[in-house]
């Protein structure tokens, strides 16, 4: 499905932030995880001259929509994919910080049960793995 149509469908309008955003995270390979700066550099590269705030007002429309994720891992600045909808999980360096995709721990979305919920129905559980990247890891 065209970009354009995603946007449409998600009940968002198609502006052209918008759309190279969500192109920019697509179009990542391997599967990236990039941060609002780094957006906002390579969405410039595509479409040319676009605000800081443009980037992140897309963003924040595109989470709300439920295109984009953001994954905030303690004491780093957020970042953002465009894998929406599988409940997979991610691994991060401590070293560097390179976040990578691991598939859900047990089977499907949510992937663990609690023992308590506090009356909440769990749809999606959200799990952070952290060690060292093979760049990062003694030889």
């Amino acid at each position: 499905m065209q970009t354009t149509e995603r946007l449409r469908d998600a009940g968002l309008r198609a502006t052209a932030p918008r759309a190279a955003v969500l192109d920019v995270l697509d179009g990542t390979e391997p599967h990236e995880h990039l941060s609002a700066a780094a957006l906002v550099e390579l969405v410039r590269a595509r479409i040319g001259g676009v605000s800081v705030q443009a980037v992140y007002d897309s963003l924040d429309a595109l989470e709300h929509a439920g295109l984009v994720r953001r994954i905030q891992p303690a004491g780093l600045p957020a970042h953002f994919e465009s894998r929406v909808g599988d409940n997979h999980h991610h691994v991060v360096c401590r070293s560097c910080g390179k976040t990578s995709d691991i598939p859900c721990v047990h089977g499907e979305a949510p992937c663990l049960t609690p023992s308590e919920t506090a009356g909440f129905r769990i749809d999606q559980a959200e799990i952070t793995f952290w060690g060292l990247c093979a760049e990062c890891a003694p030889a």
